[in-house]
């Protein structure tokens, strides 16, 4: 009897001991160590990561840079600097959106859904495609769908599916069967609930303790704008240039054209004191106000074009046996994303590269325009090469040069600033297997030095352009070298 009883005793001193060890150590698995006489903290269910990129900070001024607020007049700064922050806030929110947040994908994650590429029509219901877990068994399985400015709808579920928040921003699903649960999820439509041709929202998708955001592109599709290129030269391009009271100079730069290429338009912006008819066919002649100035003749006489592709000369140039525009064509129609690709004038690839850094909103960005700065080559052409701004002699898509413009303030000190306002939205090559030839410098008589005068301006103009980026472009400094 006494070593039963101490069996008995034994045995119940080891259940007392487990049932606390469990107690222990359960506690322990559940809180965390240090947590025992805490309750369990709720999971965040959003990731900790950060969701948008940080503001840039201030840019750093290549050496020999030219500080833009110096040239600003003292007594107009305060005023000029509010109403310059003004139009960059409403800048950005014309060209922002929540497309542009940083987003992240965690790891190990059972949600499946699309990340790049789900663009609806705006007020539009499009089917997500895409949506699924993947998940191990439960009792079951419960997902959410969250969006901002749509709603979510799906098909009426089964009877075993559980659906909450059907025509809402936010829907509920839930079910006793994955299989079931995904088939309703590939079953998930958006609608945008605003008009805008171009925005975004984001969904948040979740599964328990897993959270997945993805993008959903709201735009409006574009209709195409496209050329009829027809069968010659003539029907595919365009030539175009400026005149400024050298009709001597224009006459030839005609002459060498009709020397090669008789059927090809040519049209001329004209803004000369005392206009001379140019007469010739396939000639357009249009008849500016005097003196607006080089970026305004530029605008006009791209207005005017209607074929595929303009080609840009001086009215000084001159066509010779190496001025091919069929060559340029070609690589345009070889290279489709190829916006502008310029030639040589007498051999000479005048080309240039920008780099540009945003820096903060409270001083603007800086610029470096490197002459002779280049990218990469284009591959099949040897000699040709990707850059930011090209010489005067140029082939270009016409509308990609007329939705870009050239601004109509410059006057008489401009050429790079076209490149500037394309930067990011034009794509810029450079060839040395076409050129054009320059006309040698002519005496000095009565024309020619009234057109020096306005050819080599005061330094008003100079400083004028540059108050035009401090303002316009949001800029700290510019350095061209």
């Amino acid at each position: 009897m006494t070593l039963l009883n101490n069996k008995a005793v034994l045995r119940m001193a080891a259940v007392v001991i487990l049932i606390i060890l469990l107690t222990f150590y359960g506690t322990k698995l559940l809180f965390g160590p240090g947590e025992q006489s805490e309750r369990a903290p709720t999971r965040q269910l959003r990731s900790p990561l950060p969701v948008h990129v940080s503001p840039p900070g201030p840019c750093t001024c290549p050496s020999g840079s030219t500080l833009l607020k110096e040239h600003v007049p003292k007594d107009q700064y305060d005023e000029l600097v509010e109403r310059r922050a003004k139009e960059l806030h409403q800048h950005k929110a014309r060209t922002t959106s929540v497309l542009s947040r940083l987003l992240f994908a965690l790891p190990n994650s059972p949600l499946q859904y699309p990340i790049q590429g789900f663009k609806v029509l705006p007020l539009t219901k499009t089917l997500i495609p895409g949506l699924a877990v993947h998940s191990g068994e439960r009792s079951i399985y419960k997902v959410s769908l969250t969006v901002s400015i749509g709603l979510l709808t799906t098909e009426f579920p089964a009877d075993r599916v559980k659906v909450q928040g059907h025509g809402e921003s936010r829907l509920v699903m839930e079910s006793f069967s994955l299989v079931m649960l995904n088939d309703l999820l590939s079953k998930v439509s958006y609608t945008s609930t605003v008009y805008h041709v171009h925005t975004g929202d984001l969904a948040f998708f979740q599964f328990e303790d897993h959270e997945a955001v993805f993008p959903i592109t709201i735009k409006q599709t574009n209709l195409p704008v496209l050329y009829d290129m027809g069968t010659d030269i003539s029907s595919q391009v365009t030539i175009t240039t400026k005149t400024f009271l050298r009709y001597a100079q224009l006459k030839i730069l005609l002459s060498s054209i009709r020397h090669f290429y008789s059927n090809i338009k040519v049209i001329i912006a004209d803004d000369s004191f005392e206009p001379e008819h140019i007469t010739g066919e396939n000639t357009e002649q249009y008849i500016m106000p005097p003196a607006q100035g080089w970026f305004a003749g530029r605008n006009l006489a791209v207005s005017q074009v209607t074929t595929k592709y303009l080609l840009w000369v001086d009215d000084d140039f001159v066509f010779t046996e190496e001025t091919k525009i069929e060559k340029l064509v070609e690589v345009m129609e070889a290279l489709p994303e190829l916006d502008v690709l310029g030639g040589t004038v007498q051999r000479n690839q005048f080309y240039f590269s920008l780099i540009y850094e945003e820096g903060d909103e409270m001083e603007g960005g800086c610029l470096h325009r490197k002459s002779q700065g280049k990218f990469n080559p284009l591959p099949g052409y040897p000699g040709c090469f990707m850059a930011s701004g090209v010489v005067n002699f140029f082939l270009a898509r016409t509308h990609s040069i007329q939705s870009v413009g050239f601004d109509p303030k410059l006057k008489r000190v401009a050429h790079s600033e076209f490149f500037m306002d394309g930067l990011g939205s034009l794509l810029v090559a450079t060839c040395n297997h076409v050129s054009v030839g320059h006309q040698p410098k002519t005496g000095k008589d009565k024309d020619h030095a009234r057109y020096a005068k306005f050819r080599q301006p005061g330094n008003e103009d100079s400083k004028f352009k540059l108050q035009l980026h401090f303002f316009k472009n949001y800029l700290k400094c510019v350095k061209y070298g």
